[in-house]
């Protein structure tokens, strides 16, 4: 079958709810394609405009992380969306053939994924429906996001509901926010991605439900189980940066951004992190002196301590060179400031001047009630 003239169509590779997807070739190009095609049966009148906004979307995003649109038009009335071809597989099915991801893997994933996602955001398009289907790898292990079918403009008023008032994307990987009918954002995009990482680690989604609603209640409100507690043996860094993405509020996440880099730069091997300039200054006492790193359980990652994490690109501390820097967590304390002739006088001149201050404010008080008397 030749579409448009050029395009000639060869296997059924997929199917959806608005067409059917087909392995082709561009015989004017001689390039192979992916063809996506709108069913025509009248059933949906918003089809053919939801089908054209993800042509007019996608094609705004020119990214290694993205599938690229290459053209778009009508045949036989029926709409076409010619896409670059993916040749290997998606998330969703190397889950399947493989099972779980290892770590370094997981990191390749949400690194690539977050990149597309930032290269989107910064368009500000939302993508709605990040899945492990919708994430695609070639045989080089190269993810590309794919699918805006349902993507949706930040500042789109019609962003978070369907013209018949239901909640569009994938309940397994939705956002709390969104479950309670609230706006898409950049946000809602890096929880669901934070969903499907925990099911690519763990093998089964964060929160799985018997109704939908049951499954949107979880997601705003119980706390995903970490990965290590299901027998996963995730790299701390990385399991407590995961638990960050899945966050109930979407200001306590990492942006797309903030994530790309993060897995870029190895901390999520627990390497440690060059400590913030304001854990040095100041001095004080014993407990400001003190820095956890982010890949220690239970402490806030990187990108909550500072505007933009910061890879963990630095040499390993002094006194450190002979701990492990696989996935281990380190610590690292300032040591505690001996009290000297100095600190002790200070201590002393504190302690007198909160005396002092207590029997004026008395002996004020008892010539109040004196006067008055």
């Amino acid at each position: 079958m030749l579409v448009a003239g050029r395009y000639r169509l060869q296997t059924i590779i997929g199917r959806g709810g608005m067409g059917e997807v087909w392995r082709g070739l561009d015989e004017v190009l001689g390039r192979p394609i992916a063809v996506k095609l709108l069913l025509n049966d009248g059933s949906d009148a918003s089809a053919e405009a939801r089908f054209r906004l993800e042509a007019q979307t996608s094609a705004r995003l020119n990214h290694p992380h993205v599938v690229g649109t290459l053209d778009f038009g009508a045949w036989e009335d029926r709409c076409f969306l010619v896409m670059e071809l993916i040749e290997g597989d998606s998330l969703a099915g190397e889950l399947t053939a493989g099972g779980p991801l290892s770590p370094e893997r997981l990191a390749q994933v949400a690194q690539h994924s977050a990149e597309g996602l930032a290269a989107a955001h910064a368009q500000g398009i939302v993508h709605r429906d990040v899945k492990p289907g919708n994430l695609l790898s070639d045989h080089q292990g190269t993810v590309r996001i794919a699918d805006f079918g349902i993507a949706r403009f930040v500042d789109d008023p019609s962003g978070a509901l369907t013209t018949t008032g239901q909640i569009v994307g994938t309940g397994l990987y939705l956002a709390p926010e969104r479950a309670i009918g609230t706006p898409a954002s950049a946000a809602s995009d890096m929880y669901s991605l934070g969903c499907v990482l925990y099911h690519l680690s763990v093998g089964s989604p964060p929160f799985e439900a018997s109704t939908a609603t049951a499954l949107l209640y979880q997601h705003v409100d119980s706390p995903p189980v970490p990965p290590h507690q299901r027998g996963v043996a995730l790299p701390p860094a990385f399991e407590a940066y995961l638990l960050s993405m899945l966050a109930k509020q979407p200001e306590e996440r990492p942006t797309a951004r903030q994530a790309a880099d993060w897995f870029a730069g190895g901390a999520w091997r627990g390497v440690p992190e060059p400590l913030p300039p304001e854990h040095w200054s100041g001095g004080g006492g014993g407990g400001r002196g003190q820095h956890r790193g982010p890949s220690q359980r239970g402490t806030a990652p990187a990108h909550r301590r500072a505007a933009a994490p910061a890879p963990a690109r630095a040499g390993v501390a002094s006194g450190a060179a002979g701990m492990d820097s696989g996935w281990n967590t380190s610590v690292h304390r300032v040591p505690p400031r001996r009290p000297g002739v100095r600190s002790s006088l200070r201590r002393h001149r504190r302690a007198a001047a909160v005396v002092g201050g207590a029997v004026l404010f008395v002996s004020a008080l008892l010539a109040g009630m004196a006067w008055f008397s």
